[in-house]
């Protein structure tokens, strides 16, 4: 259990460092932007291009697992969806409410976390799992707002906006040069490898710091009574559901299930909030749905990875 504690509080003790700091210094959230377009558009592509570049190209190809852990994610966002929708007849709060019961912070948290517990092999279901979500997020968010009328755009306008999300996302192109580097077998120079590696090791302290000032800096205003049901759907029963349609879906390594369950018990992410503030939805209640999975995650991870690393589940 200490090896577990040991692993886990290094990380939350960076969101807590952030908390504290933007805290007591009171800076106004736009000081963070510099911060975050670092993170996106430099640390983490760097550290998604160094897993993808030296994966075998085999690896990458597990349709059965892709379509899994996707199916996984969408499944968490319909039953949260319907249940709001059941309470709100709103198509555009239930959205919102069905990202946060399922889609988990894969970005900051999820790449450095999971190598960290389970080594190197947890890179490429790291990766394919990001990738596949994010599409899944990008196009369920602007659809699902078009047709509440929330989104004026056409449908021509719309595709291409889902479609540009998708393509010039940051992480995306760096998974796709990665991959390509993997299958040319393209290997850096000395000083730009030595670059993006220095680059890769900054991306999980920044973005957890930065998560931490974020928070701190969007206090809880609104305790949502939906939380009762997106803590519980986020942090325990979408693992225990990727873990279910994996052992069906196929014969995958122990590393790979491990992973796809710890990414998916990450708690909500902040592009929730983000998603929510640009179309004016539930904006508050996003902000609290992400404190409080944050918060209430520092317990369930910890079980979870004591779970994984003892081989209490197969």
């Amino acid at each position: 259990m200490l090896n577990v504690f040991n692993l886990v509080l290094p990380f939350f003790g960076l969101i807590f460092l952030g908390f504290f700091v933007a805290r007591i210094n009171r800076q106004p959230l736009e000081a963070l932007g510099w911060m975050n377009t670092f993170i996106i558009y430099v640390a983490l592509p760097a550290l998604f291009f160094q897993i993808l570049s030296k994966t075998p190209v085999a690896e990458l190809t597990q349709w059965a697992f892709i379509i899994g852990c996707t199916a996984s994610t969408f499944c968490i966002f319909l039953v949260m969806f319907l249940i709001a929708f059941v309470r709100t007849r709103k198509i555009d709060e239930s959205t919102i409410q069905g990202l946060a019961a399922a889609y988990g912070n894969i970005g900051y948290m999820g790449p450095a976390l999971a190598i960290l517990a389970f080594g190197a092999p947890a890179a490429v279901p790291v990766a394919l799992i990001f990738c596949f979500d994010n599409t899944l997020h990008f196009v369920m968010a602007p659809l699902m707002m078009a047709l509440s009328g929330n989104d004026k755009r056409s449908a021509r306008d719309l595709a291409s906006g889902v479609l540009r999300k998708i393509f010039f996302h940051p992480f995306i192109i760096a998974t796709i040069l990665g991959v390509a580097a993997a299958l040319v077998g393209f290997q850096p120079p000395v000083a730009l490898e030595r670059l993006i590696d220095l680059l890769a090791k900054a991306a999980a302290p920044c973005a957890l710091f930065a998560m931490g000032a974020t928070l701190a800096l969007r206090p809880l205003k609104r305790i949502p009574k939906e939380l009762y049901l997106i803590v519980p759907l986020k942090l325990l029963f979408q693992p225990l559901l990727i873990f279910c349609i994996l052992s069906l879906a196929g014969d995958f390594p122990p590393v790979w299930i491990s992973t796809a369950m710890l990414m998916a018990a990450l708690p909500t992410a902040t592009n929730v909030f983000v998603i929510a503030h640009q179309y004016g939805v539930w904006v508050e209640r996003a902000s609290s749905s992400i404190l409080a999975t944050t918060l209430f995650s520092i317990v369930t991870l910890t079980l979870w990875l004591y779970v994984m690393t003892h081989g209490l589940i197969r």
